[in-house]
């Protein structure tokens, strides 16, 4: 292919220099292991020819000749070992022309009209971004299909792409096009077509021999680079394959900056290609990129992590996420004419089964960023939107909620006693009257007209209540409540029940993963963590936020939500109350419970009434 071919400017240019140079590395590495073998071939051939004799001559012939043989051995297992390493591919949802005809068409179309290869295949990852992965290397080649579930399973049935277009005889294979599921539900397809615009671009480059061979280089050393420190290399194949692997080390460092330099020339020339199409739309597009990434994160962390957490997975995410960005700009009116632009058709129309593919991406997400298991199951199931609130939301605060408590029982905290119509101990609810507090271990510590011994006789006599919120609010108020001893040995104690019960869960295997996923050489799931362990005061406060949100519900009418943007939701009267975090987190960093007893006040909740627990 011409250099015209690859794009105009010196971006095509220094690609084609730098992808040079990185072939000269591999010249090199090559010389150097032919280096002792031509030496040795000069002493043979001296000696059988009879210039070279003696006993230093034959020493220097015999040292040499084991010399050659020996980094011959080893240039033909550095060969070897870059040639059947497996370059990482991206955990995808591939998709087939026969599923998405229109989305085929658009993108040979932007193809023809940038004048470039069009890609070989289109597939799907759940995250916003899209790019071209070369899936021809000679490893993947051997390697079974990564799944067998059809075409929208996971990793699916691959197929070697076939001849580039425009490439000529012997022309490079075409490389896939990955996009972001995201952008296909939120974007229009006008808009996608702009963003995609610069990425099919990078096709025209891709086809070129230089920089193919030196993607493939590139992608090969990395591999074999990585190859010992996969999951279930054998101590044995280890120590064999040592020294190859540092050999690869060596050759990638040296050509790692030329590498780097080719795929910005890369980019450059692809950027530069696309500038021509739609280039007015692409700056709206843009900002679109930018929504549906806030969007899409504000989902995955605050909507179907805790779903994930639960051993169910949201099987429409793609769908949520136009539902959070549609709330989104309808709290800050981001932009004017925003209904009018929803009213153009939507990329995901270029699907023949929008739900199965999102179904499909939605448990490919919740693999990459949670990890489990490949296939439904009993305790990995998916859930809809509609049962969103009562499966997940009520079922989160419940086990939160009576994890809560088991805590506090192992602590050795008495249950407060209490009276119906009472939110405190001979007040009314909601009063600011004087309440028993109970330490850490059982201590109890009485304020009012009762005496030590006369507040451990009434607990001790009055029957158990059964799990309440005001046991909690007890506990923790005061000056060494939440904010002092007492919240840190709770918060300790939550911390270690959850570990405990994240010990015995079933362990992740690559078996149970799937093919697809040892490519990348890890094991176990997630990939890509969502966020950070919960240190034990958050904890500590999401299981009080819990138990308030379920004292609510089964005392006040109170019901469980989604809000789009920020997760699980209390509702009263059909409406968000967003005041709660604020009011838990007094009691819970300061041991200050009045204002959240004056909230339950008046929202009528009953912190003395028992809860129902999981």
């Amino acid at each position: 292919m011409s250099d015209s071919g690859m794009g105009e400017g010196m971006g095509a240019q220094g690609a084609r220099v730098r992808a040079l140079a990185v072939l000269r590395v591999r010249s090199r590495a090559l010389a150097l292991a032919l280096l002792p073998t031509a030496a040795a071939v000069v002493l043979l051939v001296g000696g059988g020819t009879g210039h070279l004799r003696g006993a230093g001559w034959d020493a220097a012939r015999w040292g040499v000749t084991a010399l050659a043989v020996a980094v011959l051995l080893l240039a033909a297992a550095v060969a070897a070992l870059v040639a059947r390493a497996r370059p990482a591919l991206s955990p995808t949802v591939p998709v087939a022309e026969k599923a998405a005809p229109d989305l085929y068409r658009l993108v040979r179309e932007l193809a023809e009209r940038l004048d470039v290869p069009a890609p070989s295949a289109i597939a799907l990852t759940p995250d916003c971004d899209s790019w071209l992965e070369d899936r021809t290397h000679p490893g993947h080649a051997k390697r079974p299909s990564a799944s067998g579930r059809g075409r929208y399973g996971l990793g699916g049935p691959y197929r070697r792409p076939g001849p580039a277009r425009g490439a000529g005889a012997g022309g490079v294979a075409a490389p896939v096009l990955v996009i972001g599921s995201p952008f296909l539900w939120w974007m229009r397809v006008a808009e996608l077509r702009a963003v995609l615009a610069p990425v099919v671009a990078g096709t025209g480059p891709a086809a070129h021999p230089d920089i193919a061979a030196a993607r493939r280089l590139v992608r090969g050393l990395d591999a074999a680079v990585a190859v010992t420190s996969r999951p279930g290399t054998g101590p044995i194949r280890r120590v064999a394959l040592a020294l190859p692997e540092r050999l690869a080390r060596v050759l990638l460092r040296a050509c790692g900056e030329h590498a780097a330099l080719m795929e910005r020339g890369v980019a450059t020339a692809a950027s530069e290609r696309a500038q021509e199409v739609d280039y007015g739309l692409r700056i709206v597009a843009q900002e679109q990129v930018g929504l549906a990434y806030a969007g899409w994160d504000r989902l995955l962390t605050r909507v179907a992590l805790p779903a994930w957490r639960m051993g169910r997975w949201p099987s429409r995410l793609d769908a949520g996420v136009v539902s959070a960005l549609t709330e989104l700009s309808r709290r800050d009116r981001l932009a004017e004419g925003f209904a009018s632009r929803l009213g153009e058709r939507p990329a995901c129309d270029l699907l023949e089964e929008p739900g199965a593919v999102d179904e499909a991406a939605s448990l490919l997400a919740a693999r990459l960023f949670h990890g489990g298991p490949a296939d439904a199951g009993p305790d990995w199931s998916p859930v809809d939107w509609q049962q969103y609130p009562e499966e997940v939301v009520d079922r989160k605060w419940r086990t939160e909620a009576a994890r809560l408590h088991r805590v506090l029982d192992g602590m050795g905290v008495r249950p407060a006693a209490r009276s119906a119509g009472t939110g405190r101990s001979g007040g009314p609810a909601g009063s600011a009257g004087p309440a028993d507090t109970v330490g850490p271990l059982g201590s109890v510590g009485s304020v009012g007209s009762v005496g030590f011994a006369g507040a451990v006789d009434s607990l001790e006599s009055t029957p158990d209540p059964g799990p309440n919120l005001a046991r909690v609010m007890d506990h923790l108020a005061g000056p060494e409540g939440g904010g002092g001893e007492v919240g840190d040995a709770l918060a300790a104690g939550i911390s270690a029940e959850l570990a405990r019960e994240e010990a015995v869960a079933p362990p992740t295997s690559a078996e149970a993963t799937g093919d697809a996923f040892a490519l990348w050489g890890a094991d176990p799931l997630p990939l890509f963590p969502l966020q950070p362990p919960r240190t034990g005061r958050e904890l500590l406060a999401d299981h009080v936020t819990a138990m308030v949100c379920c004292s609510a519900v089964d005392t006040a009418g109170a019901a469980p939500g989604l809000d789009w943007l920020d997760g699980p939701a209390l509702l009263i009267d059909g409406e968000r109350r967003a005041e709660l975090p604020g009011r838990v987190l007094s009691l819970v960093e300061d041991g200050d419970a009045e204002p959240l007893r004056a909230w339950l006040a008046s929202l009528g909740v009953r912190p003395e009434k028992p809860v129902r627990l999981v």
